[in-house]
């Protein structure tokens, strides 16, 4: 069957909420999803949502077909060229690297690594059955790069990472772009580096949210499964102990007003949050009526969340309001909710900083210190964050 139709309606739904090139639309409208996608029905392969392919014993994912949107917004932001080598980080089911063999051409070449050998094997099979012959699919771990095909002129993460690998900035040849998913104290940003002097400079920034990197470089964040149907997990920054979440997320909540913030500051407002508050948190998977995410504070039995007025995120209550509240549940949920409605009141004091206006800097080792900017200290590198009015 011919799904043109369907490629053309997803490429302009993408257009009505985001820029993307003309060479990125071509490519969407070019390679077809559902290929990559055999156990997907056809027409479901065409929504702008992600698509869990694997999970793990406990019910977390482990690779994926991205949403396409943000798969736009990264290759907008690699900037690939016709006959351009490119290393992908994070093959899942080959179509993200479908999509760069389509944007270097015939005379480009495109390698993809995976850490699971049976995700390798399928992505191979998907991209056979797409004939896209620019692809090499290789099962490794990512962090290692793939030096046999370096230098490569484009490196792209497709997986959330804690820090840039050396070997990444190893392999890249003069003038060369790194998009990746870099974490920033639990909130994910998509980061575009280029060298500059001594270090990576950050291009450009986005909000993203992709399932952590497998391996010996994982980092400390933590993904807690509080309930595996209906997929509802607790993002942390690290590694710690919380009370009985799930019971809490049942109780009624307490309800906030913050006006300060609406939907489309969410992503700013929780960097803000993310950088100024240890106990921040982020629950995703089917709240309300469909997929989502909500940033807030846990701590103990308690937790206090962003939502919608009246609504009810882990219930899926439908909300009675336009508003956004700041949702406290369970013992000292609306301590909780007091607190994160404060934070929301300081960022809107700070003006509002988004995460577009963020500018990240990657210097190579630990010692690296800056006065006016935020320092994150990773094992590789050290990030210095600032914003465009900061």
């Amino acid at each position: 069957m011919d799904f043109a139709e369907q490629r053309q309606a997803l490429v302009d739904r993408l257009r009505e909420r985001q820029e993307i090139s003309g060479r990125v639309a071509a490519a969407l409208l070019a390679v077809p999803r559902h290929l990559f996608l055999p156990g997907v029905a056809p027409e479901d392969a065409y929504r702008d949502e992600p698509i869990v392919t694997k999970r793990d014993d406990a019910g977390l994912p482990i690779s994926s077909s991205s949403q396409p949107a943000i798969m736009a917004t990264m290759l907008d932001q690699l900037g690939v060229e016709p006959g351009q080598r490119v290393l992908e980080i994070g093959t899942g089911t080959g179509y993200n690297a479908a999509l760069l063999a389509h944007l270097v051409g015939p005379h480009g070449h495109v390698v993809s690594v995976d850490i699971d050998a049976d995700v390798v094997a399928q992505a191979r099979l998907n991209l056979a059955a797409a004939g896209m012959s620019q692809v090499e699919a290789v099962c490794a771990d990512g962090a290692q790069g793939h030096a046999a095909s370096a230098p490569y002129d484009r490196l792209i993460a497709t997986v959330g990472v804690w820090d840039l690998a050396p070997a990444w900035l190893e392999q890249l040849g003069a003038g060369g772009r790194l998009v990746a998913p870099l974490d920033l104290r639990g909130v994910q940003a998509s980061v575009a580096f280029e060298r500059s002097g001594d270090h990576w400079a950050g291009r450009s920034v986005a909000p993203c949210g992709f399932m952590r990197m497998r391996g010996p470089f994982t980092g400390p964040e933590e993904v807690v499964v509080l309930r595996r149907d209906p997929g509802l997990m607790l993002a942390l920054p690290e590694r710690r102990e919380i009370g009985d979440v799930p019971a809490a997320l049942d109780a009624a909540p307490a309800e906030i007003a913050v006006p300060e913030v609406g939907a489309a500051h969410v992503p700013g407002f929780s960097l803000w949050l993310a950088l100024h508050e240890p106990r921040w948190c982020a629950l995703s998977g089917k709240l309300g009526r469909g997929y989502g995410m909500s940033v807030g504070l846990v701590e103990g039995d308690g937790i206090a969340l962003l939502a919608a007025e009246g609504s009810h995120v882990a219930r899926g209550r439908a909300a009675t309001g336009d508003g956004v509240v700041a949702q406290g549940h369970g013992p000292g949920g609306a301590e909780l909710a007091a607190e994160l409605a404060g934070h929301v009141q300081a960022w809107a004091e700070a003006g509002r900083p988004d995460m577009g206006d963020l500018r990240v800097a990657a210097y190579p080792g630990r010692s690296r210190t800056a006065a006016g900017g935020t320092v994150i200290r990773k094992r590789h590198t050290t990030l210095v964050l600032s914003f465009m009015d900061a």
